[in-house]
């Protein structure tokens, strides 16, 4: 007792005063820089709210079903938002873009209503006229004056529709002439002859104006005159507008404002009509969700990356503009893509799960001694732990130590991400909430309702659902029984209803009345559940139409029945993972083909050993890669792997339908062992 009463009252050594004191600066140093946490805006365990007819609705709108059609009573129209912008910002930094190597320059907000003035003026010189009758191509990649043409339309009532590489020549002259589009904006020469190669060949003659950003060879003007379409630049559209301006003719919330074409992949592209009170109710819908936590001002900086001919990025720009934030375009090349980020260093973020996904690989592979790996492990889990909590920071030992370096690979000041497009794994966003030290939400949607459906909310760390239903719509389940799929067991296909739902599909009422049925629901084909929490997980899909991770659709029969074809090959089951970017294959040789194709690569054996062989399967997929190549697939439509299976699909088996139609979620069931590990080798 002696000793104890010595030891606790004895005066300490100088070096524990010190270590005691330092404990304590520590201590209070982690207190005082420790954030405070998060209040979600509605009760985590309880996020939705039943309405009529086994719909739901966000508890943010608890009191009442009014819908959100706007989040400012000034920003009731794109055109609105962009002045509503102006104001606010004080006339700040609008538009930024750079060159190789340089600083970000910018437009400045009244630079760039001015423009999209002069513009619009001048494009009705041209002969267009003003209303939501006119429609506009934009056939460019994301930069200043994509925005800059958009706006010119909105300024005199005029429609977006926008064009993209990817769709392909054929799509191109289908969109041209089904909207009847007779002016196009085109960012290079390189679009502008290929728009003029479609009227040459007589494939096309609604195209009468093609204007380009850049400059171009005065070649390309004759070579337009030949074939009836004026080639000019965008800078003398806009003198000859500058020299009389007309009046701005601003649209109503309900006109018209962009028709986003769909990739068309199980046949032509489908024109989704939006107007201005839908798609500026889908924003309104998701700054309502996230507010509470993240407040934006002019100070803000977005990075424009993902294609603006997308409504994902498009939302994330109205929601910018509205808030007199900045929106600082890549420099087009999505490899200088860091590089932009570090001279831009922005605050806001729009990403999709590919990128997500190469962020988490490479940090994942750097720790390559044991000791790293668990040293990141235990950063991840100590950091996560406080995301649970509703602590999200960047300035723990934790960020200094470990994640400071990935922080800055995005420029070091991001705050605010959000992840569409496709699903996102749940180990993934784990990670990078932890590390990145900004909130990340996760939307999920679709064109149809101009993006988003439903939206993550603040606060909630839990991952592998998509949230709840945006404020400006209501989302219901409906039974889908050849799926055993049923809303009254809390599952069933995800229907829309609400402020941000389409107008229909251009001039196909066919395709329309199988998306909205006659109560405006519109019918997503994808399967959700309902989690206790009131969440949303999408469980499947019922067409047999998938997403992969890049955001890519795929129809699967498409791709078997050219790859049928092959000589070897009998049977083929196309499977692609919504976690993954490619796409892989279950094959069923043809057992009177496959001896002689071996043969031919000197190789004799039995059916079942072929099917073993490494170098019989590689010859079939080199042949079915050439049949797809000569078919027109593009690169993520090519299988990358395949695995050889002796034995047919039969009725008798349970892989065909009577129809002989493939049973696919049997043939997944059947071969998902062999499909991870073809994924696992190609990692």
């Amino acid at each position: 007792m002696e000793a104890l009463f010595q030891f606790l009252f004895s005066p300490l050594p100088t070096s524990a005063i010190i270590s005691l004191f330092a404990l304590a600066a520590a201590t209070l140093f982690y207190l005082n820089t420790r954030p405070s946490p998060l209040r979600p805006p509605v009760d985590l365990k309880c996020q939705t709210v039943g309405v009529k007819d086994g719909a739901r609705k966000s508890a943010m709108l608890e009191d009442n079903n009014n819908l959100l059609s706007f989040y400012d009573d000034d920003g009731k129209t794109f055109y609105e938002v962009f002045q509503r912008g102006l104001r606010v910002s004080g006339n700040g930094p609008c538009l930024g873009y750079r060159k190789p190597g340089r600083p970000y320059q910018w437009l400045k907000y009244k630079e760039v209503s001015d423009r999209a003035e002069h513009l619009g003026s001048g494009l009705l010189h041209k002969g267009l006229k003003p209303g939501s009758n006119t429609f506009i191509g934009i056939f460019a990649q994301n930069r200043p004056e994509w925005i800059i043409g958009e706006l010119s339309c909105y300024t005199y009532s005029m429609v977006v529709v926008p064009l993209y590489d990817t769709l392909g020549p054929e799509a191109l002259v289908f969109i041209i002439e089904r909207a009847d589009i007779s002016t196009v904006l085109c960012d290079n020469q390189t679009k502008a002859q290929t728009l003029l190669q479609n009227v040459e060949k007589g494939q096309t003659s609604v195209l009468k104006t093609i204007v380009v950003m850049d400059t171009f060879d005065p070649e390309l003007v004759e070579r337009g005159q030949k074939c009836g379409v004026e080639v000019v630049s965008m800078q003398d559209v806009e003198a000859l507008g500058k020299d009389d301006i007309q009046k701005p003719i601003p649209p109503k919330p309900e006109d018209l404002s962009i028709i986003c074409f769909t990739s068309g992949t199980t046949g032509n592209p489908k024109g989704a009509m939006l107007s201005h009170e839908n798609v500026i109710s889908d924003a309104a819908g998701a700054l309502m969700t996230f507010e509470s936590s993240v407040t934006l001002s002019p100070s803000d900086i977005t990075i424009s990356f993902l294609p603006l001919a997308h409504m994902f990025e498009r939302v994330v720009q109205v929601v910018a503009y509205g808030k007199g934030a900045r929106v600082g375009f890549f420099q087009g090349d999505v490899r200088l893509l860091p590089d932009d980020m570090k001279a831009l260093r922005p605050t806001v973020m729009p990403v999709v799960p590919r990128l997500l996904n190469r962020v988490y690989d490479k940090v994942q592979s750097g720790a390559k001694t044991t000791f790293k790996k668990w040293l990141l492990d235990f950063a991840v889990e100590r950091k996560y732990a406080e995301v649970k909590d509703g602590i999200v920071r960047k300035n723990s030992i934790w960020d200094k130590l470990i994640f400071n370096k990935v922080q800055e690979s995005f420029g070091g000041r991001v705050r605010m991400m959000v992840t569409g497009a496709a699903p996102i794994s749940p180990v993934v966003l784990n990670f990078l909430r932890a590390a990145l030290g900004c909130q990340i939400f996760e939307g999920y949607g679709q064109t149809e309702c101009a993006a988003a459906c439903s939206f993550t909310v603040p606060g909630d760390a839990t991952s592998g659902h998509v949230g709840v239903p945006l404020p400006c719509n209501f989302v219901k389940l409906v039974d889908v029984e050849e799926m055993n799929y049923f809303a009254s067991n809390g599952e069933g296909e995800v229907c829309i209803k609400g402020r941000n739902v389409f107008k229909g599909y251009l001039k196909d009422p066919e395709k329309t009345a199988e998306a909205l049925d006659e109560d405006g629901w519109l019918h997503t084909g994808d399967v959700g559940k309902w989690l206790p929490s009131g969440v949303l997980k999408i469980i499947d899909r019922k067409k047999n139409i998938f997403k992969l991770a890049q955001g890519e659709y795929i129809a699967p029969e498409k791709m078997e029945n050219v790859y049928v074809r092959s000589g070897p090959v009998a049977q083929v089951f196309v499977h692609g993972d919504s976690l993954q970017s490619c796409l892989v294959a279950v094959v069923v040789p043809d057992a009177e083909i496959l001896p002689s194709f071996a043969e031919n690569l000197g190789i004799k054996d039995s059916i079942e050993n072929l099917c073993k062989n490494k170098e019989i399967k590689k010859a079939i997929l080199s042949d079915m890669t050439k049949l797809g190549k000569e078919a027109g697939l593009k690169s993520f439509e090519q299988v990358k792997d395949l695995h050889l299976h002796p034995e047919m699909f039969t009725i008798e088996n349970g892989l065909l339908t009577p129809t002989l139609k493939a049973k696919r979620a049997e043939l997944k069931a059947l071969f998902q062992t062999q499909i991870e590990q073809l994924y696992a080798s190609l990692q």
